[in-house]
């Protein structure tokens, strides 16, 4: 099914807005998940509209919260999510944290108490169209067994930056410190799809293509994934101050339960360093010699971080709009606000 870029997102809004959620957080989560389904990022998009209408329908996320900000120095803050939608405090987090930025030349705000938030990448690319160069971190619940261990202690922890450049190219790079989000593997499960042997394991640490038999997620690159995954629980987790590592709430446990999860802004002018010309100058640079680089045996072209993703974008509107699986558009054109899937499920939502 292929909806142009209004329809899908008027549909998600609604539905979120009749599971309890006020309409501004409605449309902001909207429009997030929108910007994931048309760059490809199906696994951050339409997919998760029944979840989170489950989760605000049973109060664990606060449909109309108290957000609140304190700044606590001149590049410095914490932000309070009220365990509300996620997508609108990182959203607004990221708001300040880009004013602050232009004001006195970095920024580095901290978010607590909030729910998911999906594609972070959203959040950096706001930064980089502002001339700013912006990391995010955040948390998630554990899910990747670390080397040497036998169960999860941490979550699919991803990481992104974007970076502005001299023209209307935008660098923007969004990952998790898994092979694979959780999200990649539930796109799969409701395409019918198998994975690679080398996303995930069984109960057994024994490698799995059927994304029905997931027990756990693999680190990228072994011990260095591992690290990149504690790097972003310190940053996102315990400088937050919200509960850490194993102890981060489970997305399913309890719907009727705020997450408590922490995320991470981080924000310099490029002004204030080599010159935000200069920057963009050769930020630009940089992607044209990535693209013009030889390629290898098997490889059309070097795209610079966020290149496909645009080029996926462009091809959906060339080519009748957003393709989201059927059983999801039934979903969210009926009057269904959920149908009791996710409450009290593990991690994987079994």
């Amino acid at each position: 099914m292929k909806l142009s870029r209004e329809e899908l997102k008027g549909l998600m809004k609604n539905k979120l807005m009749k599971a309890g959620l006020n309409e501004k957080h409605a449309d902001i989560a909207a429009e997030v998940m929108t910007w994931s389904d048309e760059r490809g990022y199906h696994s951050h998009g339409a997919v998760r509209v029944e979840y989170y209408s489950e989760r605000i329908a049973k109060g664990g996320i606060t449909a109309n919260p108290n957000f609140t900000f304190k700044e606590t120095g001149p590049c410095s803050g914490m932000f309070d999510g009220d365990n509300g939608c996620g997508y609108a405090a990182a959203k607004e987090a990221m708001d300040i944290a880009i004013e602050m930025a232009k004001k006195n030349g970095i920024a580095v705000i901290g978010i607590s108490n909030i729910s998911h938030s999906g594609s972070i990448g959203y959040y950096t690319e706001m930064a980089a169209k502002n001339d700013l160069a912006a990391i995010s971190f955040c948390q998630s619940d554990p899910m990747a067994v670390p080397p040497g261990g036998t169960e999860p202690y941490y979550g699919t922890n991803p990481i992104s930056f974007a970076a502005p450049t001299a023209d209307d190219r935008t660098v923007v790079f969004d990952m998790a410190t898994t092979v694979q989000a959780w999200g990649k593997i539930l796109d799969k499960r409701s395409r019918g799809e198998s994975i690679p042997d080398n996303w995930a394991v069984d109960e057994k640490g024994n490698p799995v293509t059927d994304p029905n038999k997931v027990n756990a997620l693999l680190p990228i690159a072994g011990a260095k994934g591992y690290g990149l995954m504690m790097m972003v629980d310190i940053f996102s987790g315990i400088m937050t101050g919200v509960p850490f590592g194993k102890h981060v709430s489970s997305m399913y446990h309890d719907c009727s339960k705020g997450r408590e999860l922490g995320q991470m802004h981080i924000v310099m002018d490029p002004e204030r360093f080599v010159g935000l010309e200069t920057f963009k100058r050769n930020m630009s640079a940089t992607c044209d010699e990535l693209n013009a680089m030889p390629t290898a045996d098997g490889y059309d072209k070097v795209y610079y971080p966020g290149e496909r993703a645009q080029m996926r974008k462009e091809k959906a509107y060339k080519t009748g709009g957003i393709e989201i699986v059927d059983s999801i558009y039934e979903y969210l054109k009926s009057d269904d606000i959920h149908y009791n899937r996710y409450d009290h499920k593990n991690r994987f939502a079994e």
